[in-house]
């Protein structure tokens, strides 16, 4: 593999051992990459890029622009994507290469990595042993109120005890302070739901070494109607995972008003950058770097 283009997926240190046995591509031996290609790796000074042979006609500067506006393309590409950068982040420290970057043959991958080695070398010395968990919280829709009971109808010569279009013939008072009474609830357990989002972050940030908080997932993309109330990742040394995962576990049975949800682990997506608020190379953004090199 020399010419044509190559699509990078992630960096990885050069252990210097033949490739055949380096652990990153043992590890990819039955995974594919995004055009169902064999992903191997190319060295240079220290550093080895995870990569593979795509065909122009998908992936070079003009088609690839086109294909990107293909939301079920962009998703089978971005979960590629990401399952070869895990399936190497489960045996060995990772950088992933941003969603879609593509260069110019065997050259133009080995000048990504000699333009970007003091940062990739840099994020590997930070990462090492380090594993990335996702945290979601949601405001559980509650349990829908009980109706109302019924009033016994007047007697026959007694004035009406209800107003019209209220439920069960209640008064118009009564029916006004249910209603205020059903507000007060909403608003006391959307916070408790954003105290609980709270306190779960805290906790967790606690047992992490950085935490970053992401912008809350739309429901109209994640499918999930549920009101998103925390959307975070946390680093953490893969010793202590197992003890992570636990402690989520206890948080998420505090509040039936909280839902929580465990992914992971995964390779360290939201922390390549050495500045949290940098943006991260997470394969869930559709970002593009076109063809490079």
């Amino acid at each position: 593999m020399t010419e044509g283009l190559r699509y990078a997926y992630a960096v990885v240190r050069d252990t210097a051992a033949p490739e055949a046995a380096l652990d990153a591509l043992t590890a990819l031996e039955d995974v594919p990459g995004v055009a169902g290609e064999p992903v191997v790796a190319v060295r240079h000074q220290g550093l080895a890029v995870l990569a593979g042979a795509v065909p122009a006609e998908d992936f070079d500067e003009g088609p690839l622009r086109e294909r990107l506006e293909d939301m079920a393309w962009l998703e089978k590409v971005a979960r590629t994507h990401q399952r070869v950068v895990d399936t190497v982040g489960a045996e060995s420290c990772v950088i992933p290469v941003r969603l879609a970057t593509v260069c110019q043959g065997e050259e133009g991958l080995r000048r990504m990595l000699a333009t970007g080695r003091e940062r990739f070398a840099s994020a590997l010395d930070r990462l090492e042993g380090r594993v990335e968990w996702g945290v979601k919280a949601y405001a559980a829709t509650p349990a829908p109120p009980e109706p109302p009971a019924l009033q016994e109808p007047p007697a026959p010569d007694g004035p009406p005890t209800g107003i019209p279009n209220t439920p069960g013939g209640m008064s118009g008072r009564d029916y006004l302070r249910r209603r205020k009474a059903q507000r007060q609830a909403a608003e006391q357990r959307w916070g408790d739901t954003e105290e609980g989002a709270r306190l779960v972050h805290d906790t967790l940030s606690g047992l992490a070494e950085r935490a970053r908080l992401h912008p809350p997932q739309d429901p109209r993309l994640s499918g999930v109607s549920d009101r998103n109330v925390l959307n975070a990742a946390y680093l953490v040394r893969r010793e202590d995972s197992a003890a992570f995962a636990e402690r989520v576990g206890e948080l998420a049975g505090r509040t039936a008003a909280l839902r929580v949800e465990l992914t992971g682990p995964w390779a360290p997506y939201s922390f390549t950058a050495p500045d949290e608020n940098a943006a991260a190379a997470a394969p869930d953004r559709a970002e593009s770097a076109g063809a490079e090199g």
